[in-house]
């Protein structure tokens, strides 16, 4: 799908002092978006890339239905609550960063990779873009058959309120607009890994805590909005959740209904 570009009034979003930001809001009525900050940036894709994992492996799939029942259920706890494992598995299963790869050319991504040579099963250590993301959401509501349409964001719908690893995840769009929205969230960084650190391929940050949220807010889904940010090193689990939302709060969203 094409999407056109508006430049936004000079206010922009509000980021805190500390805090790296991509950010873009995308409305679908108009076909333009309403906010743009450094929407091509690179972000380490924490469990935002789990939507291109449901997406590669219901691609060629007529319904949901024809899964074995295990990976329905795998399917639904990975969207829905961010599992790990159920991630984990796919990505195994499906050619790890081949997954990436498919998806990239089949959506037209265009800062969207997979991660590192040197972390080949690390799927949250895949790159994307703020811009990148509204994409995937865009085709998800636009493009889509509609059984796999309702299969990926009919549990995004449901999102629990804390993952399956125990962090909340009512964080930026959850926590700043009422329903109806469709989320998915991610977080990468807590505690601090332990591991030798550096840069990942093409500069992207794979020390900095990462929290991102991204999905659709208001009735039609009308708005897509993605948020990708990083925090100072240390920075507690609450305190960034918080930052985000705040970021997500003074946003421009058409459709939007307030908490």
């Amino acid at each position: 799908m094409a999407i056109r570009t508006m430049n936004a009034p000079p206010a922009g979003p509000r980021v805190p002092t500390g805090v790296s930001a991509g950010v873009a809001v995308y409305d679908r009525d108009s076909g333009t978006f309403t906010e743009r900050l450094a929407p091509d940036a690179r972000f380490r894709s924490a469990s935002v890339v789990k939507l291109l994992i449901a997406l590669d492996l219901l691609w060629d799939r007529e319904a949901v239905d024809v899964l074995p029942p295990d990976d329905r259920t795998r399917l639904a706890a990975m969207l829905a609550s961010s599992d790990d494992d159920a991630a984990g598995h796919f990505w195994e299963r499906n050619g790890g960063t081949g997954v990436i790869t498919r998806m990239v050319s089949r959506l037209g991504l265009t800062g969207t990779s997979g991660p590192p040579p040197d972390f080949p099963g690390y799927w949250g250590f895949s790159a994307i873009t703020a811009a990148d993301a509204v994409r995937v959401w865009c085709h998800l509501l636009d493009e889509a058959p509609a059984a796999l349409r309702d299969a990926v964001l009919d549990p995004l719908r449901r999102a629990t309120r804390y993952g399956t690893d125990g962090f909340d995840q009512s964080f930026g769009i959850p926590s700043a607009f009422a329903r109806p929205w469709a989320v998915k969230q991610g977080w990468s960084g807590f505690p601090a890994p332990a591991r030798p650190k550096g840069a990942g391929r093409g500069g992207v940050d794979l020390d900095r805590p990462a929290l991102h949220t991204t999905g659709t807010v208001g009735a039609g889904d009308r708005a897509v909005v993605a948020v990708l940010t990083l925090h100072p090193p240390g920075t507690a689990y609450a305190a960034g959740c918080a930052r985000v939302t705040e970021i997500v709060r003074s946003l421009r969203v058409p459709g939007a209904g307030a908490m």
